[in-house]
């Protein structure tokens, strides 16, 4: 009996010292930290075995992606124009009538005023073509007199894509076919736009009330406090963007018409549209112009590549810092790198999208770090790590 109470009190006492270790364990940075990234893994891997499920789902967002977001991104350019109306006294829905016929005018004066000109310039450009291939065959030839002066390998990589051009094209108008009927899809997701638009703008502030009024007064105050920055930093992002991208366009149209490159205003459009990628964007849009000006005459492309780089020095030190501020909070390597990590997984469109999506999901981990902080670090820790 002796031995058994003695053999109790060890079995008390090694259970209690242990159990001293785990809280004291459990209190540690690093051992949070450890169970939480288990538990994430482990819901991903568990999501992964369940994908079947969500498939469907995937779909349907799929379908309405395009129309979605279409509408959000007019909303956020639109809104500010439908709330000033209302300052003024004008009841929303007029002032989302007001906004709708701007749109139709804005679409009219580019029909009629913009398209034809880039379309002749375009016209012009193709049939110079073969002018420039002529140019570009003396380059060749010259390049084939030179060829002892070139690496080996470098020949056997042109040859072999001289080689396959059968291959290239077959791929190509097999690629056709899909392309237009993700074409006709896309289209009629177009015309399902303003239908979107005109309900975002009438009963988009009816959205956080309706969601925050099922959470207790905390959570609410929280999802409201969450859902604003989200909301600041898209409209900065959008706005910001779209008003830099078109003062870009301008700048170079004016910059090509004085050094007098041709198909000036299709080139200064083309900018305009690729500025909207950030970093990578402006630069591709430069090569073609570039390379035109040069075949044009070799000092219309030296002063086209002074236009666009003058232009990106432009946007990049003095209108992105004043126009979208410092909301975005992004370095640029920390941009560039999200680019080109969102372009290897989901191509063009994860290109356009990877920059606002990075920085909603910044804000999104901002928040719950800083409730995490505020209200349930242990008692003397300052900081997660």
């Amino acid at each position: 009996m002796f031995t058994f109470n003695i053999l109790a009190i060890l079995c008390y006492d090694n259970a209690r010292l242990l159990s001293k270790g785990m809280m004291k364990l459990t209190k540690k940075k690093s051992f949070r930290f450890l169970l939480y990234a288990v538990l994430i893994f482990a819901l991903i891997y568990l999501l992964s075995l369940t994908a079947f499920i969500f498939k469907p789902i995937g779909l349907l967002i799929a379908a309405i992606a395009t129309p979605i977001v279409g509408a959000g991104l007019l909303f956020y350019v639109t809104n500010p124009l439908v709330n000033l109306l209302e300052r003024f006294k004008i009841k929303r829905i007029f002032g989302i009538i007001l906004v709708f016929l701007l749109l139709i005018a804005l679409i009219f004066f580019s029909i009629y005023f913009v398209i034809p000109p880039i379309q002749e310039q375009f016209a012009r450009l193709v049939e110079s073509a073969p002018q420039m291939m002529a140019s570009f065959e003396e380059l060749w030839s010259i390049w084939q007199n030179r060829q002892e002066y070139l690496p080996a390998s470098f020949e056997e990589s042109i040859q072999n894509i001289i080689d396959n051009l059968d291959m290239y094209t077959e791929q190509i108008v097999g690629s056709l076919f899909s392309f237009i009927g993700s074409f006709v899809s896309f289209i009629f997701a177009l015309v399902l736009i303003p239908f979107f638009l005109f309900f975002m703008l009438k009963d988009g502030h009816k959205f956080v009330p309706f969601i925050t009024g099922f959470l207790s007064e905390s959570k609410a105050n929280s999802l409201k406090v969450l859902l604003k920055n989200i909301n600041i930093v898209l409209s900065s992002f959008i706005q910001g963007q779209l008003l830099v991208s078109l003062s870009v366009g301008i700048m170079l149209l004016i910059g090509y018409w004085i050094v007098g490159l041709n198909y000036a205003l299709m080139f200064a459009v083309f900018g305009l549209f690729m500025n909207l990628i950030p970093f990578i964007g402006p630069w591709l849009s430069a090569i073609p112009a570039v390379v035109v000006g040069f075949f044009q005459e070799p000092m219309v492309g030296v002063w086209t590549a002074i236009i666009m780089i003058a232009a990106q020095q432009i946007e990049s030190s003095l209108l992105s810092p004043n126009i979208m501020g410092k909301v975005l909070k992004l370095h640029p390597l920390t941009v560039i790198t999200v680019i080109l990590a969102a372009g290897a997984m989901a191509g063009f469109l994860g290109i356009l999208f990877a920059v606002p999506a990075y920085a909603v999901a910044k804000t999104i981990a901002t928040h719950f770090y800083h409730l995490y902080t505020e209200h349930q670090r242990p008692t003397g820790e300052r900081n997660l790590f």
